[in-house]
């Protein structure tokens, strides 16, 4: 065992990232597919056994896409269940911490560099305020860091994905109507992320009398993006429009005058186009607020794991517990 080394896990439903953190920096960062293996503990058994077989770290904190209620930890858009205190045995641990994997990129936020980030309108964030965190992926994650009134930040577990998602315009009223009749709650996670895009575009074609072609958003990013689909690139745009009023709404929820930083593994693929989109207007529409919002300045986290920035200061010597002095 080594005091000194931890390890740290991003675990999405396709996706699970592992590293080992030691005095801060991240090492040996590595992307295994869950389908893969039947849980974290053999992934991360594999993981260490390639980057640490002979010096295990004592320390672990992992980032789920989950709510995190209890010892018993099952994943959002993952066949995954675990228990956290058997995987803390079963890796031979003395602590794991696990919290939701927007907890984990909301802990990093203000730990990172200009080189990392986009900006996207708004004026400057102002210090000691909340700030909000979102993005879209395998799901939607949303959380927060606010001040603790010590000196200190802490992060917010939230489940802010799943709010109900509205619409701007009738054409959105339509789109939301359609996919009302196919699934029994349209969440803000049913539109955006990876399957919401697939979602969006098969609303528009069906409500546009076309024939829905494409069935994975890589492919309806690039068709939309290159103008070559008509159907494509309205999804493209409405999936932009769309991320503005959730964006807007979260921001007016929390107060977020320190800001709004937009991550998750979609947007940084496609930053030019997002920057030029109609996201920061659509931010912006919210009638007499529009004025409050339009101050905010808001960002794209363009670091490939920003999640890890966050797990590193969990298992710093010292910490206690999740979301303390981020």
């Amino acid at each position: 065992m080594k005091q000194n080394l931890a390890l740290v896990a991003d675990i999405g439903g396709t996706h699970a990232r592992f590293a080992l953190v030691e005095g801060g920096e991240v090492l040996h960062p590595t992307v295994l597919r869950c389908a893969d293996y039947d849980g974290p503990a053999s992934a991360a058994k594999a993981y260490l056994d390639a980057n640490a077989a002979d010096q295990r770290p004592t320390r672990a904190a992992f980032a789920v896409a989950s709510a995190i209620t209890g010892d018993r930890i099952e994943l959002t858009n993952s066949p995954w269940r675990f228990s956290i205190e058997a995987t803390r045995q079963a890796l031979g641990l003395e602590r794991l911490e696990v919290v939701n994997d927007f907890t984990a990129v909301a802990l990093s936020v203000r730990h990172l560099t200009p080189d990392h980030l986009v900006a996207i309108g708004g004026g400057a964030a102002l210090p000691g305020l909340p700030i909000a965190v979102l993005g879209p992926g395998t799901g939607l994650g949303a959380s927060a860091v606010i001040p603790d009134g010590k000196g200190g930040w802490t992060a917010l577990a939230t489940e802010g994905g799943h709010v109900t998602m509205a619409a701007a315009n009738d054409r959105e009223a339509e789109i939301l109507g359609w996919l009302r009749r196919r699934f029994d709650h349209v969440s803000a996670e049913r539109v955006l992320s990876g399957q919401g895009l697939v979602n969006l575009y098969q609303a528009i074609a069906a409500l546009s009398g076309r024939q829905a072609v494409f069935s994975t958003p890589d492919v309806i990013t690039q068709r939309g993006l290159d103008g070559s689909c008509p159907i494509s690139r309205e999804t493209v745009e409405v999936f932009f429009a769309m991320m503005g009023t959730v964006t807007g709404n979260l921001a007016l929820t929390l107060g977020a005058r320190g800001g709004v930083f937009i991550a998750g593994g979609i947007l940084p693929r496609m930053a030019d186009a997002f920057k030029a989109s109609g996201f920061r207007a659509r931010f912006e529409e919210h009638g007499r607020f529009q004025p409050y919002l339009a101050a905010i300045p808001t960002w794209l986290v363009v670091h490939a794991l920003p999640a890890f920035i966050g797990l590193a200061a969990l298992v710093a010597p010292g910490e206690n517990a999740p979301g303390e002095n981020a």
